[in-house]
């Protein structure tokens, strides 16, 4: 398995003196290609700082972060800005889809900041979208989707184009659980085709789609396990859900 995110030894720190506050201290993690990693813990344990750090949107306070082997903390502010457009895909809990453009354009988007052409960027688009049974809705914009829909659009986004790692803050937060289980099999299925997944979740059964469990406290991973046996085993096994 080929690594496609590495965590080492990263620390971050806020404030200083007697308003320091550590954030995270000393966090190794490895995530290879087609894995899926669900990142549990309490409320200030760490878990969306260690996905800003690795996703470069902060830098640590110390430590090294790797994605696909290149070293993003050696990198200036430009480089690392255009490592995220190329390599790395977002999902949040709200969705942060643009209401003035339609699916295909939210999709698009990134791709064209980055340089790709409009015609090549909305064909890839529109692959993105087909693969997750949005064709028909390319050309509607947000407030005409549903909330699942919405949050499929987000994954298509950000899986579009050649990006190999994905990272996603509490994407079922705003979901029922129908379409919360419906996100994480998307997601599950992301990385079957050999894209590295991070998701910070709260919720132990949406955690059971993925291949670990890492336990996040205190700005510190405390354990680390492989999810009891649930939905997506129960799928494969043919069993009743």
């Amino acid at each position: 398995m080929t690594p496609v995110l590495e965590l080492r030894g990263v620390t971050k720190v806020y404030g200083t003196g007697a308003g320091e506050v550590r954030a995270l201290g000393g966090v190794d993690l490895t995530v290879g290609s087609g894995e899926l990693v669900a990142i549990m813990g309490p409320s200030g344990s760490g878990k969306s700082t260690l996905l800003t750090i690795a996703g470069t949107l902060e830098q640590p306070t110390a430590g090294r972060v790797l994605v696909a082997g290149v070293d993003v903390t050696a990198l200036s502010r430009n480089e690392q800005a255009a490592v995220r457009r190329r390599s790395i895909g977002y999902v949040f809990q709200d969705f942060n889809l643009l209401a003035g453009l339609t699916a295909a354009e939210n999709v698009a988007l990134p791709l064209e900041l980055d340089g790709v052409a409009a015609r090549r960027a909305r064909a890839t688009a529109l692959e993105a979208l087909g693969r997750f049974d949005l064709a028909g809705q390319a050309d509607r914009y947000p407030e005409d989707l549903s909330g699942g829909e919405r949050q499929r659009v987000a994954i298509a986004r950000a899986v579009a184009g050649d990006r190999r790692l994905l990272l996603a803050d509490e994407p079922t937060g705003a979901l029922d659980s129908v379409n919360g289980e419906a996100v994480m099999r998307l997601l599950r299925d992301s990385c079957r085709r050999g894209v590295a997944g991070v998701v910070v979740t709260h919720d132990a059964q949406l955690a059971s789609w993925a291949d670990r469990i890492v336990f996040i406290r205190d700005g510190s991973i405390v354990d680390e396990t492989a999810p009891v046996p649930g939905p997506e085993s129960l799928l494969n096994s043919g069993s009743p859900q």
